[in-house]
């Protein structure tokens, strides 16, 4: 079986929302101090060898957080170059880590609940198993993240150029990629505005 390693994408510099959303309190209405980023990575944990967190900027204002998650961080130096350049920076930091395939998520995208994230494993596993490349959550009939993807559509990731884009590899490899059914109905919510936010906020706690 793959070695699976959380890959947060988080080097974005938030300007629609004016404040970092890895650092947007989630769950929303929590006095824990939790954050997005925070969130996802102890999200991410049970079901990973390690995660590693992507960040731009600010990687400073993020930096402890990564630090007492137990994640680590790798920098993209050019974010402006978009969010492709840091999934492969990301990337070969998974691989570098010994690790062969991927959990990759946005650091605005809510994390999936620990049932969820169970479900997309098992179902990853039975995709490998046929031959596939990836498994993606889909509500709705709207996919959304994290996507597991195992070492073939990495290599296909880092092979494409800097200036390319996650959706045309995806699209070149569709019949690779299956999708599963999740319950989480906040997956295909945008989180870039204040005003996203609050109803994405709203939808979680209608759904606790």
């Amino acid at each position: 079986m793959p070695t699976l390693c959380g890959l947060i994408l988080a080097a974005g510099f938030s300007s629609r929302m004016g404040r970092d959303k890895a650092l947007l309190p989630w769950p929303p209405s929590n006095a824990t101090g939790a954050t997005l980023l925070s969130a996802a990575i102890a999200a991410f944990q049970p079901f990973t060898q390690h995660v590693i967190v992507v960040a731009g900027k600010n990687a400073d204002s993020l930096a402890p957080i990564v630090a007492a998650s137990g994640a680590s961080m790798a920098i993209n130096p050019a974010p402006e170059c978009g969010q492709f350049s840091s999934m492969q920076i990301g990337l070969r930091a998974v691989l570098a880590h010994n690790c062969d395939a991927a959990m990759i998520t946005l650091v605005d995208c809510p994390p999936l609940s620990a049932s969820s994230l169970k479900l997309l494993c098992e179902a990853f596993d039975q995709a490998l198993a046929r031959g596939q490349w990836a498994v993606a959550p889909e509500h709705n009939g709207r996919r959304g993240h994290p996507l597991l993807a195992a070492r073939p559509l990495i290599d296909a990731f880092l092979a494409a150029p800097i200036t390319g884009n996650a959706r045309d590899v995806k699209r070149a490899h569709a019949q690779r990629f299956a999708c599963i059914t999740v319950p989480d109905s906040y997956l295909t919510a945008d989180v870039n505005t204040p005003e996203q936010y609050a109803a994405v906020s709203a939808c979680n706690r209608e759904s606790r």
